[in-house]
């Protein structure tokens, strides 16, 4: 009869093996995490998850843009094109400059948004 062999050295890495997996893979999720959540110095934010504020802002003045011609109202109120007002508000790609934002930010809250489209 074939005595158990516990305590060697392969029992041992058979015991180990999927501890350290799980460990392995912990630290490499917190790696990424932290590496995400710690911009490079000097870097430009890109629209997405991490921009609650401004997804809230782009939600709010999609509302306020439902009938035909609104997005080139504003667009042409703002200086820009249809095609930048939509990778602002719909495609949610790009991020406007400080001004822009402002101006969509008081365009919003003035009350009457259809007023400040001329």
């Amino acid at each position: 009869m074939a005595a158990a062999r516990y305590g060697t050295h392969a029992h041992l890495e058979l015991m180990t093996a999927p501890v350290i997996a799980v460990a392995d893979a912990a630290y490499e999720a917190a790696r990424k995490r932290r590496q995400r959540a710690q911009p490079a110095r000097g870097a430009t934010l890109k629209a997405g998850r991490d921009t609650p504020r401004w997804n809230q802002l782009a939600d709010e003045i999609a509302k306020c843009l439902r009938r035909r011609g609104d997005k080139s109202k504003l667009a042409r109120a703002l200086g820009i094109s249809r095609q930048r007002l939509h990778l602002l508000i719909v495609a949610r790609t790009a991020f406007p400059d400080a001004e822009r934002a402002l101006q969509l930010q008081a365009w919003l809250h003035s009350g009457q948004p259809s007023s400040f489209i001329k």
